[in-house]
């Protein structure tokens, strides 16, 4: 299971991200007492806690907003580590920022948790197909976009380059989101680089499927499993989506 949070409140540092009894720091708590061999993974991004909806600390809002990368860094460290004290086995940063990947490592060893893994969202687009995800998480951007952290779609080799990255920085599992409009991105990062590689089903594409079987355009029982087996046919170790109960429970009746 992959948590998510939104804050009762928000403010222009995303403090609540790190808070010691943030939302997904108590979800994390509370599964793990309950459930605890389930297999936890935390997103860590700043963009539903903070008041703008961008995914970093913000200079100049406004037009003209810039994004300051490094002092983002500290912040996403800090989330990192505080969901790993809660008892996350993955931290996930999905922010897209240089070298988040690094300064969370290194928050993780410091505060003696050198067996948690990081799970990179390493090629993550501009895209789309976010759209009822922002909706539901309250973090759509007050202004610009995220086009100058995120990936141009139509850019591949970049995506190459992004992975690359964040491998050397101490990545032990990629990702590629959005999933279905980018299995060719997500084929050319298993077979460049044989990592454990996620692809991550995204709201949109689920929202379309289920809003066509609605209309009874299509079986959506098929199209589920036979857009899912697309993304581990492309080379998907972990599939992110949120077609999760329905497709455990189709596949355990055959």
């Amino acid at each position: 299971m992959i948590l998510f949070g939104i804050p009762e409140a928000k403010d222009e540092l995303a403090s609540g991200a790190h808070a010691e009894n943030g939302m997904v720091q108590q979800a994390v708590r509370a599964l793990k007492e309950e459930i605890p061999d389930l297999l936890i993974i935390t997103d860590v991004c700043l963009c539903e806690y903070m008041s703008h909806g961008h995914c970093g600390i913000v200079e100049e809002p406004g037009p003209n907003a810039r994004i300051a990368n490094d002092p983002t860094l500290d912040v996403l460290a800090k989330t990192a580590l505080s969901h790993a004290e809660a008892g996350a086995d993955i931290v996930a940063p999905s922010d897209m920022m240089d070298g988040r990947v690094a300064a969370i490592r290194k928050a993780l060893d410091a505060g003696g948790k050198v067996d948690v893994p990081i799970m990179s969202y390493a090629a993550k687009f501009a895209s789309a197909f976010y759209g009822p995800f922002r909706d539901a998480a309250e973090s759509t951007p007050q202004f610009g976009d995220r086009r100058s952290y995120q990936m141009d779609a139509r850019n591949g080799d970049e995506a190459l380059r992004e992975v690359a990255l964040d491998i050397a920085e101490g990545a032990d599992l990629v990702m590629v989101k959005p999933a279905l409009a980018y299995l060719d991105i997500l084929w050319r990062v298993k077979t460049e680089f044989h990592l454990p590689t996620a692809a991550y089903a995204v709201s949109g594409e689920y929202s379309m499927i289920k809003a066509a079987a609605e209309r009874g355009w299509i079986d959506e029982r098929a199209v589920l499993l036979e857009s899912h087996l697309a993304m581990h046919r492309a080379g998907a170790d972990i599939i992110v989506t949120y077609a999760a109960q329905e497709l455990s429970e189709w596949l355990r009746a055959g």
